[in-house]
């Protein structure tokens, strides 16, 4: 037999389990250092101006995709996958989370994402990626579920400046690969932080703004940033970085679409259960959202407007929608694709929900150059599907990151298989 390995994918839909179960551990066991593959025959979502390719292959070297197209041949030594007409995508977006720099939300000492300070508590120049780990059993949960990269967001627990936070792919990298954003809660969830207004927001945010920009002197006694702090905010003021807002309602996120354009910075919006009503301004502004597409109901007064169709609608006007959860995002990034497909089901094109997991937050988040699309010359992070992506029912058959086969496999599975094994294979682990 040649060195070209064939691995077949084909799964009659009523032997998909079985299919998890043997041909994906095949992929699985391709080692980690082998980065040359061939993709062959699958329907490759590229999410590129080439759009969706029918029975297309995919050329990996040196963990980086070198061609795309029908028909290719694989040099000598290189592996190669039939995937038989099954869906290729880059890697998902994981939202805004805390994957590896939260364990267990509960306990405060696996916690790294929140700066509570009581003298001086806005400090800008808190770096939550400092305190990311690659071994987290997050990474391998979020992973088998076709998530690659994810944004860590800094928590605003401790002050409505929260810190920042950058991209980090789930590969075992210790880095974020671009730039950092800063994190910000505006409107009535961080008005307890704010003197119980969110007027006040604004107020605080004007001092900071003097003070970064030289109009405070540093040594007043009623100054509210240190010098980093102010080196920081001056460096998200000179367009050197995207501030990242989590806020909901409409006339919070008109106040900072004018704020933003009166200091020149990049924003972008988080949550914005209100966003749909400004969309043609936000169009305009070049701001994108991160929507929760499955906020329907007035959860709070902030989010009297909310809706399923506020995706749709948004990219309707011509904004970059991508996607974002409320609550407990680090331990549920496998919703990502709920929300996507929920938004789709309300009116958001395939394609955009889609791109709004992959190339839209990359390009966003400053790192669509290296991920977010399958093009040549990008890193080979890429997701091959039973069915479906934005079809819950379906699942991530084979997840490689920079060429490399991901282990599909996680602390989670591996618990289940051992209690799920027949009597007697397992050690014994609790009475009957």
């Amino acid at each position: 037999m040649s060195a070209v390995t064939r691995l077949a994918l084909r799964c009659p839909v009523v032997r998909c389990r079985a299919w998890l179960g043997t041909t994906l551990l095949l992929l699985a066991a391709l080692p980690l250092q082998a980065q040359d593959l061939l993709i062959r025959n699958a329907t490759v979502h590229t999410v590129s101006a080439r759009g969706s390719l029918e029975h297309a292959d995919v050329l990996v070297q040196g963990g980086v995709i070198r061609a795309v197209g029908s028909g290719l041949s694989a040099p000598a030594g290189v592996a190669v996958v039939e995937a038989a007409g099954k869906p290729l995508t880059p890697a998902l977006f994981g939202g805004i989370t805390e994957i590896g720099i939260e364990e267990v939300s509960g306990e405060a000492a696996t916690v790294d994402s929140t700066l509570k300070l009581t003298e001086q508590p806005l400090r800008p120049e808190f770096d939550v990626s400092l305190a990311y780990n690659p071994a987290s059993v997050l990474v391998p949960v979020a992973r088998l579920d076709g998530i690659g990269f994810t944004a860590l967001g800094a928590n605003s627990g401790g002050g409505f400046i929260a810190g920042q936070g950058g991209v980090v792919r789930l590969d075992g990298s210790a880095e974020p690969i671009g730039p950092l954003a800063l994190y910000i809660r505006l409107g009535a969830s961080a008005a307890e932080l704010t003197g119980s207004s969110r007027a006040a927001q604004w107020m605080l945010l004007e001092q900071m703004v003097s003070e970064a920009r030289g109009r405070v002197p540093a040594d007043s006694p009623h100054a509210l940033l240190t010098p980093a702090g102010r080196s920081t905010l001056a460096r998200y003021l000179a367009g050197q970085g995207r501030i990242v807002v989590q806020v909901d309602r409409a006339a919070d996120i008109g106040q900072l679409l004018r704020w933003a354009a009166r200091e020149k910075v990049k924003i972008a919006i988080a949550g914005g259960a209100e966003a749909w009503r400004l969309a043609p301004q936000l169009a305009r502004a070049g701001v994108p959202v991160f929507v929760d597409a499955l906020g329907n109901l007035p959860a709070s007064f902030d989010q009297l407007g909310a809706t399923l169709e506020n995706a749709a609608r948004l990219r309707a006007a011509g904004v970059q929608v991508s996607f974002a959860q409320r609550d407990d995002a680090s331990h549920n990034a496998r919703k990502m694709r709920q929300l996507a497909g929920n938004a789709v089901a309300n009116g958001l094109p395939w394609q955009d929900g889609l791109a709004g997991l992959t190339r839209v937050p990359a390009q966003v988040l400053g790192v669509g150059e290296r991920i977010g699309s399958i093009e040549v010359g990008k890193l080979a992070d890429l997701v091959l599907w039973e069915g479906d992506p934005l079809d819950v029912g379906h699942y991530a058959g084979q997840v490689w990151l920079g060429g490399r086969a991901m282990p599909m496999r996680s602390r989670q599975t591996e618990l289940r298989d051992r209690y799920l094994a027949p009597a007697g294979s397992e050690p014994r682990a609790y009475p009957r």
